[in-house]
């Protein structure tokens, strides 16, 4: 058994779990008030399902928004499904939740960003990323606070 407790990964995983809890919410009830999402993801992700000419566009990342239109909503245990309007054509896709790399919604100012290091021997290690999470009010001033969990490695 490690004697380390990897709190990266731990926190990786509570915010993924917060984005599922707020897409099943949204997927049973709609999205209230202004609320809205812009969900930036990595195309290139196994389990990552999109139209060949939307990947063709997007070979590397793509952000999606979540806002007035968009159906079928499916919020599943290891990402979600949603068809969104690209210039008037539905599109299905899937995104699993290791795919994203931030989930925002601006009208409370409310953001999640997940970093690959910059570290090549651990770069392709979903579990050695790091992740800053903004949070503020919306009539605090325009200063997030920022926890990045870098600090915390050895």
């Amino acid at each position: 058994m490690s004697q380390d407790i990897d709190y990266g990964n731990l926190m990786h995983t509570a915010m993924r779990g917060l984005i599922k809890t707020v897409l099943n919410e949204v997927a049973e009830h709609g999205l209230p008030g202004a609320h809205h999402f812009f969900i930036t993801f990595d195309t290139r992700q196994d389990g990552v399902e999109l139209a060949d000419w939307l990947r063709q566009r997007y070979p590397d990342e793509m952000t999606v928004v979540m806002q007035h239109w968009f159906e079928n909503l499916e919020v599943g245990e290891d990402g979600f499904s949603i068809t969104l309007n690209f210039g008037d054509t539905p599109e299905p896709l899937y995104i699993p939740y290791l795919a994203i790399k931030t989930f925002v919604d601006p009208s409370v100012e409310f953001g999640l960003r997940f970093e690959s290091p910059d570290d090549e021997d651990d770069a392709d290690l979903i579990t050695e990323e790091s992740i800053e999470v903004e949070v503020e009010e919306p009539d605090q001033p325009h200063d997030a606070d920022v926890v990045s969990l870098d600090s915390f490695r050895k």
